[in-house]
């Protein structure tokens, strides 16, 4: 599941543009990503501690980053009145872009993936690390890119030869 992609229009787009099939498989995804982000959270907390670390590796090798960061706004944007979610937390859940699915008697589709059995504390402790965790891969990701950038800029060291003669 790690690589399956988040699928982030809403049902009735998914049906308009004959993409059902990506749409159930992606929420399928988010279902299962809430599942195992409620088992790694409840399993990694003992004696009054949660190893954040430990916990978000396992979500992050199983599902990927794209996919918690996902399910975490969600969850986080649709827990906005708790105030054991920090506000800094819930700033970042509102930069996710999420999408409001709604179905035909007015509920929120988004609410089937929403991390309810893990402790809302224990959530925010979780977001407050795993957002460090995506600014450092983001970071990582734009050096990446400048790197490989410079690296076409530079003629080779044929062609330099060719421009001394």
């Amino acid at each position: 599941m790690k690589d399956a992609p988040v699928y982030v229009k809403n049902a009735e787009y998914a049906r308009e543009h004959d993409e059902l099939p990506l749409f159930r498989a992606s929420n399928q995804a988010n279902i299962a990503c809430k599942k195992a982000l409620e088992k790694a959270i409840n399993g990694n907390y003992s004696n009054n501690r949660l190893d954040v670390k430990t916990a978000f590796a396992e979500v992050a090798e199983q599902f990927g980053v794209e996919r918690m960061k996902y399910v975490l706004a969600a969850t986080i944007i649709h827990k906005d009145w708790d105030g054991r979610i920090s506000s800094d937390n819930k700033a970042w859940a509102k930069t996710v872009p999420i999408v409001r699915d709604r179905d035909s008697l007015g509920g929120d589709r988004s609410v089937s993936f929403v991390v309810d059995q893990a402790h809302p504390g224990l959530v925010d402790l979780f977001a407050t690390f795993a957002r460090k965790e995506f600014a450092q891969e983001k970071k990582a990701s734009v050096l990446d890119k400048l790197k490989t950038a410079a690296d076409l800029k530079q003629p080779s060291p044929s062609k330099r030869g060719d421009m001394e003669l």
